[in-house]
């Protein structure tokens, strides 16, 4: 290979093993999901602590609970045009040191209204720092592990809360509640310096935007000693191009269906995921069981992300729309029976671990799909959008049990009536598949290319 040979990125990512270098993204990226998870589940876990020594009542806690989704929505709508237009490297160390700085800071908060601005603005952070994490890890992936690596690296999510969970339960008895905001703010904290030293720019980025030759090249090369000879690069995109950036590629005619589509998916498995995760343990209380047999019982639905990679690995392998799809509608089945199974623990047991596999697995496989739908000037809007509008669904979730409870249905009416949510979420994406077919990128269509 020569100075004057054109390389394109997607295909020497595809030809190269995967390197030591891309494992350090995909780590780097990892433990910024794990962080997310981890500060997302503590703010559950030190509430009990709150109400004690601040002597506040429970509904005084909505506004700090749901304070750090209304963030993670406004941080993923707000960051993604900003990420098509600076880059994903600006934006993950931007991210990452806000919420860092804000989690520390809510650890010594004085009143509830001081650790509520300071929840929203965490939230801003986590909002942010997750879409960036997953465009950037897609724009380093071979096309034939994508989905299964962007998978792979958001099991780190539940991996997290439940991380959370155990530590905060060590925790807050030695050291207090604040102990658990401060581990949460320093942690991104030490991150960030890493990712300042490490993370590269994506490479399809900064061809797509044709940044300096010699960035692109020293970012390659760390992947492989063969860019190092070559002279220019170029990119092809199978995805149709719009011309234009961010917003305007994801709301152009080519992909507002698409877009409509990915958005009311994500939105239903978030309302079907926090209908359940918030509301489990006191209807199942409620339904007969002891208090401490329904939080066992309701700890096993966040458990099933395991199921992810073997998700990503089939989306990798066939059509990504209708594997989701179908997970959506077993979801939708399993969530059913959970309302019809409460009076067998046995069953129960097993048909909420089956729903919470299934749920995850589909709800974790979103982001891989959104980000292989999207071309490189669109790709970071389109993640966080989708990102951003379904945390609305996790915050109607919570409000649509609220008012079922409050005209009596039964815990079989309940159940039946969340299930809904997944057979809509499996009609948007056959609805998706219908408009624009996915295929594989070996078969692609007309293939659009640029460069310098």
């Amino acid at each position: 290979m020569n100075r004057s040979t054109a390389v394109n990125v997607q295909t020497f990512l595809n030809e190269q093993p995967f390197s030591p270098f891309q494992w350090l993204i995909f780590c780097m990226c990892f433990v910024i999901v794990l962080l997310d998870g981890f500060d997302t589940a503590a703010i559950g876990f030190i509430a009990p602590s709150l109400i004690v020594q601040w002597g506040i009542t429970k509904p005084a806690l909505a506004p700090v609970l749901s304070a750090a989704l209304f963030g993670l929505a406004c941080g993923a709508l707000g960051s993604g045009p900003l990420s098509d237009r600076l880059g994903r490297r600006s934006m993950l160390l931007g991210s990452v040191l806000l919420f860092g700085v804000a989690c520390l800071g809510s650890a010594f908060s004085n009143s509830i209204e001081q650790l509520t601005v300071l929840r929203f603005i965490t939230g801003v952070g986590l909002g942010a720092a997750m879409p960036n994490a997953v465009t950037m890890m897609g724009e380093y992936c071979p096309d034939r592990r994508r989905a299964t690596l962007i998978n792979l690296m958001f099991c780190g999510f539940p991996l997290g809360a439940a991380f959370g969970g155990f530590l905060a339960a060590w925790m807050i008895p030695h050291f207090g509640w604040r102990s658990v905001l401060v581990l949460g703010g320093v942690a991104p904290l030490l991150l960030l310096i890493v990712l300042v030293l490490q993370m590269p720019e994506s490479v399809r980025y900064m061809v797509a935007n044709n940044k300096p030759v010699e960035r692109i090249r020293a970012a390659l090369a760390r992947i492989s000693s063969e860019a190092a000879q070559a002279g220019t690069f170029v990119m092809t995109e199978t995805a149709p191009q719009t011309g234009g950036k961010g917003l305007a590629v994801v709301l152009s005619r080519s992909y507002i269906i698409g877009s409509v589509m990915l958005w009311i998916t994500y939105f239903m498995g978030l309302v079907i995921f926090y209908a359940s995760i918030n509301w489990m343990p006191i209807l199942l209380k409620d339904a007969g069981l002891t208090p401490q047999r329904a939080t066992l019982i309701s700890a096993l639905f966040p458990l099933g992300g395991v199921g992810a990679v073997l998700c990503g690995m089939l989306m990798d392998r066939f059509n990504a729309n209708r594997i989701i799809a179908a997970c959506y509608a077993l979801t939708a089945i399993s969530v059913y029976f959970i309302g019809q199974a409460v009076g067998n623990v046995g069953v129960l047991v097993f048909i909420v671990f089956v729903a919470g596999v299934l749920m995850n697995t589909a709800q974790s496989s979103m982001p891989a799909l959104a980000a292989a739908f999207y071309p490189t000037e669109g790709r970071g809007t389109g993640v966080a959008w989708m990102l951003g509008i379904g945390r609305f669904g996790g915050i109607a979730g919570s409000f649509l049990v609220a008012e079922l409870a409050r005209r009596h249905f039964s815990f079989a009416g309940i159940f039946a009536t969340i299930a809904v949510a997944g057979v809509i979420s499996c009609v948007a994406l056959l609805i998706k598949q219908a408009v624009r077919p996915h295929t594989a990128a070996a078969n692609a269509p007309k293939a659009e290319s640029f460069g310098h």
